[in-house]
């Protein structure tokens, strides 16, 4: 497994090959899948947190069920831009993942994520219970939304180049 810039993935990933976002919690994972021409990102359901074995095990069947080609894995850095205790977790997840899977991650600045991802879910007037449930999801999926349009901006650039 690489951990890669988002720069190393565009040039790496090949046409039709989807990618994930994963929003990495304290009791869960949200996840997001990309469509398989990388333009929009859709929230799935949580994995609920367990020990890290476990959670890898799950984390690599939904990759394999999905086909996903790379995770695009929020880093969530203070406002300040410091790194505090969960982007140390995030990294020593990720460390940890090097272990069990050849699959490339990219690390996302997620700053706003769940504050953007709680605001679409107000507009959307899902009850209290339910965005409880679909927040981590649907922050994952701003990662995701947010790697993905970079990815798009990445291509334009170089199809300008050449």
């Amino acid at each position: 497994m690489t951990v890669m810039t988002i720069e190393e993935m565009a040039a790496a990933l090949q046409p039709g090959q989807a990618i994930a976002g994963l929003d990495l919690g304290t009791k869960t994972i949200g996840l997001a899948m990309s469509d398989l021409g990388r333009r929009f990102a859709t929230p799935r359901p949580v994995l609920r947190r367990e020990k890290f074995t476990l959670d890898a095990e799950a984390l690599l069947a939904f990759a394999e069920k999905e086909k996903v080609a790379g995770f695009v894995i929020g880093l969530p850095m203070n406002m300040d831009g410091s790194a505090g205790p969960r982007v140390q977790a995030t990294r020593a997840f990720v460390r940890n993942m090097e272990q069990k899977t050849a699959l490339p991650f990219v690390y996302w600045d997620e700053r706003l994520s769940t504050v953007a991802a709680e605001r679409a879910l107000l507009e959307m007037d899902v009850s209290r219970a339910k965005r409880a449930e679909r927040i981590d999801s649907a922050a994952a999926s701003f990662i995701l939304q947010g790697a993905l349009d970079r990815l798009s901006a990445l291509s334009r650039s170089a199809d300008f180049d050449d």
